[in-house]
């Protein structure tokens, strides 16, 4: 017994020492305090490998994406009234008057996800960057996480701050920083010669500069590629010298997404840096069927299986060409179950409205599970 209390102490002195000759300077914030609403939402339209790195003691083989929604009374994991939700999506803020869709919590059929320990994962993110980058919806996922670790936090050891496309959380006992950066295209999308806006697929340089040095970088980008006529976002295509007015949207998410592949190949060492890509989060619009609203519970379908949308299907090609071990996050197929979590009137203008949102989720709600999921990843 001794002996084993002996050797446990040297290898705990052991990892404080590594620790302190690895640890990174931490960057104050030279931004000035804001607040969350203050950094807009970014207009999101209404129309429409598989390898994972798993927890230490989460069996290998087990796929973390294939599971059920059971209901349990212990969730949510944090306060609804969270100060760093933003009126989109806080749906009983704004009058939701049902609330048991924040009380269902995923469960893997072949293994666990551990609860989410707001202290245990500020210990792994310590004198660490942690960045998501992409859409609306990653932007739902961020309020998410920071929700899920503020409330551990004293009030004067946090802060949020915005540089430019960015928007970070500051945990400073932790050294640490959880962050989001707008890029919906991961590509370049510009404004040019007579206020026409182009998409260059083949150019990233001015949005990947913000993801330099981060040492926990989550993507996701594929809502915005498929918005066509009077919801596109740019005017043309642009590759090399060439312009194209009209392109196959998968075939240009190939593209975009193989220059973002040859991006991270190049510039990112896998053993400073992890990276994880967040599959496409599923619609419940007019479009694909499904309505969101009034809707109370998860689709409990045995055997359900959606059809994997093109966006899943072209990433997970790029992503078995690339040589950097990027870990494919799999979230669409567990959400697309959940048309209870979306805002439906109870989101835009901070209020009741006509309209329906049917893609954004309510907070707390489905991202939380997202979470659940990066943190048992990391």
């Amino acid at each position: 017994m001794k002996h084993r209390m002996k050797l446990m102490a040297i290898k705990l002195f052991c990892f404080i020492i590594l620790s302190a000759l690895s640890g990174k300077l931490f960057i104050a914030p030279s931004q000035a305090i804001l607040d969350v609403d203050s950094f807009e939402w970014r207009e999101e339209k209404e129309d429409e490998v598989d390898a994972v790195q798993m927890h230490q003691e989460t069996p290998r083989d087990c796929n973390l994406s294939v599971g059920e929604w059971v209901f349990d009374p212990s969730y949510p994991l944090y306060d609804p009234g969270c100060p760093y939700l933003s009126n989109q999506v806080s749906c009983r803020r704004n009058g939701r008057p049902d609330s048991d869709y924040q009380r269902w919590r995923w469960k893997p059929k072949q293994c666990s996800i551990p609860r989410f320990d707001a202290l245990d994962f500020l210990g792994r993110i310590r004198k660490k960057r942690v960045m998501l980058v992409g859409d609306s919806i990653m932007r739902n996922q961020w309020e998410s996480l920071v929700c899920l670790v503020e409330a551990v936090i004293p009030s004067d050891k946090k802060l949020v701050s915005s540089n430019g496309p960015s928007i970070a959380f500051h945990i400073m006992d932790f050294q640490a920083s959880i962050e989001f950066t707008w890029a919906p295209l991961l590509v370049e999308l510009k404004e040019e010669e007579e206020n026409k806006k182009v998409l260059h697929l083949d150019s990233i340089g001015e949005n990947a500069k913000y993801w330099l040095g981060v040492d926990v970088l989550v993507f996701d980008s594929a809502h915005w590629w498929t918005h066509s006529g009077k919801w596109s976002s740019w005017d043309y295509y642009k590759e090399g010298e060439r312009l194209f007015t009209n392109l196959n949207p998968m075939v240009a998410y190939e593209k975009g997404l193989t220059t973002w592949a040859k991006w991270v190949d190049l510039n990112l060492d896998p053993r400073r840096t992890k990276v994880i890509f967040r599959s496409v989060s599923p619609r419940h619009n007019r479009n694909n069927g499904w309505q969101c609203y009034k809707q109370k519970e998860p689709l409990v379908f045995l055997g359900y299986k959606p059809r994997a949308p093109g966006q899943l299907v072209v990433l997970r090609e790029v992503l078995k060409k690339m040589s950097f071990p990027v870990y494919l996050m799999d979230i669409t197929s567990m959400s697309a179950l959940r048309r209870d979590g979306h805002p439906s009137i109870y989101g835009k203008n901070g209020g009741w409205s006509s309209a329906s949102d049917c893609s954004h989720w309510c907070l707390p709600g489905v991202p939380d599970a997202w979470n659940e999921m990066l943190y048992a990843l990391l």
